[in-house]
């Protein structure tokens, strides 16, 4: 194993968790910073911690009005173990001195960030935030396969000290408590009352909010107005500014349910949008968004993927709605690596003899660490990269799903900006996935700017004036608002 370069090698870009709020709600919370991860931990008392006193998180229903597809409360979440909450210290933080912080530089530690973000030391579990664990898999539960029935991960979710990834920003009630909106409010009413609609009012004002901030724009427009924002939003605006101010207004999860909904309603699968929402998520963030398209459709997300979906892709979807990826927590071993790549090049074969379950089961079972260390490590042993042998196995969804969980978890900002990229090259733009992709990066601020930066390095351009060559009217404000 000396012969492995430390994973990544230098300069290679950090990866930030996904959804990583801004400076905010109040300070004092109890709970203690986030230590893991790609970007900045947050400071004392920033997102996951119960809101000050005077700010309980908003109930769905509370005010008239309020629209349906909110977020839920905190008692319509299933109720411990559902969702696979483990036995007290199976996976909680371990006891002091049992599992030392793997030694800084080993396989998979960011290098100093790229894109702005300061080093971090990779491999040392943070405080057990919010009690939620992976599912325990059982046959059935949620998508989750089997035991035994696409292999057992060599390292995972199953370790004692795989604390686990809080949601992303937005994805838990207790992250968005209500906070005094009332300029914001009277701004929008104003914009859309009377004859005629103020658009650029309305971008200004909506393009900049947090998930908190409009998620109290909307519960207190409902109280004030006695209307629903959603509603009114579509009936004074339209065509691809109605479909960006709605997205906003929704947050970034009932956004992601609404967008699952929509790709695989009617005639044919959009695959390329349930890539976007499903693929490299948390376990914390799948199982939320399990729960909110449940909540909003009365049905459930796995029923849907498998009346849309067949074969290996079907198979490949339950794996990644199981939520049983590892951690985030959970360290790169080097001898794990060699097993994950020995492994994968047995399954990839050739273009007719593959194990395209067992492929799948590897990539989407893996956080991004360990990706990155497998691309590698893969690219080092057979000089040729895990990529485009994956190209050369596979065709159709199948490839474009394992390319983007590749790239993924190789460099997340990156990936974004090709994708981002993809919707305006060629003849025309696909102005919907345009406006999806921009909305859901805008959320978090600091992950925009190191997609930003990545995308200038890239394509000698910046992301703004890119937009501003392929859309025009509201459409272009909404977007150039969003990234600015």
């Amino acid at each position: 194993m000396s012969g492995y370069p430390q994973y990544p090698p230098q300069g290679h870009s950090p990866q930030p968790p996904y959804g990583q709020p801004p400076q905010y709600p109040p300070q004092g919370s109890p709970y203690p910073p986030q230590q893991q991860g790609y970007g900045p931990p947050p400071p004392q008392g920033q997102y996951g911690a119960p809101p000050p006193q005077g700010y309980p998180p908003p109930q769905q229903g509370q005010y008239p009005g309020s629209p349906a597809p909110g977020y839920p409360p905190q008692q319509q979440y299933p109720p411990p173990q559902q969702y696979g909450q483990p036995p007290p210290g199976q996976y909680g933080q371990p006891p002091p001195g049992q599992y030392g912080a793997p030694p800084p530089q080993q396989y998979g530690h960011p290098p100093a960030g790229q894109y702005g973000a300061p080093p971090q030391q990779y491999g040392a579990p943070p405080p057990q935030q919010y009690g939620q664990g992976p599912p325990p898999g059982q046959p059935g539960a949620y998508g989750a396969p089997p035991p035994g029935q696409y292999g057992q991960p060599a390292y995972g979710a199953q370790a004692p000290y795989a604390v686990p990834t809080p949601p992303t920003f937005g994805y838990a009630p207790s992250q968005l408590p209500q906070v005094p909106s009332d300029a914001e409010v009277t701004v929008v009413e104003k914009a859309m009352k009377g004859i005629g609609t103020n658009e650029k009012e309305l971008i200004r004002v909506l393009s900049k909010p947090d998930p908190a901030k409009m998620n109290s724009i909307r519960l207190q427009y409902s109280a004030k107005y006695k209307k629903d924002l959603i509603t009114e939003i579509k009936r004074e605006t339209s065509g691809y500014l109605e479909q960006g101010l709605v997205a906003l207004v929704w947050g970034p999860l009932t956004h992601d349910a609404h967008m699952l909904y929509e790709a695989m309603k009617g005639f044919g699968t959009k695959e390329t949008v349930l890539d976007d929402v499903l693929l490299c998520r948390s376990n914390a963030d799948i199982n939320a968004i399990k729960a909110e398209y449940q909540t909003i459709f009365h049905k459930t997300l796995e029923a849907d993927l498998r009346g849309d979906l067949s074969g290996a892709t079907e198979q490949m979807y339950m794996m990644v709605i199981g939520a049983r990826r590892n951690e985030d927590s959970v360290p790169v071993i080097p001898q794990q690596i060699d097993q994950d790549i020995a492994e994968l090049q047995r399954s990839l074969g050739n273009a007719i003899n593959k194990d395209a379950v067992q492929v799948c089961q590897i990539l989407t079972s893996r956080n991004d660490n360990q990706i990155r260390a497998i691309a590698q490590g893969y690219q080092q042993k057979f000089h040729k990269s895990l990529a485009s042998v994956v190209k050369g196995r596979f065709s159709g969804h199948m490839e474009d799903a394992l390319l983007l969980i590749i790239a993924r978890g190789i460099d997340r900002a990156a990936s974004d900006a090709d994708q981002l990229e993809a919707t305006m090259a060629g003849m025309g733009t696909k102005d919907k996935l345009l406006v999806d992709r921009v909305v859901r990066i805008h959320w978090n601020r600091q992950y925009m700017n190191q997609v930003e930066a990545a995308f200038k390095a890239k394509y000698k351009t910046t992301l703004i004036n890119r937009i501003k060559g392929e859309t025009r009217g509201d459409q272009e404000r909404l977007l150039v608002s969003c990234v600015e």
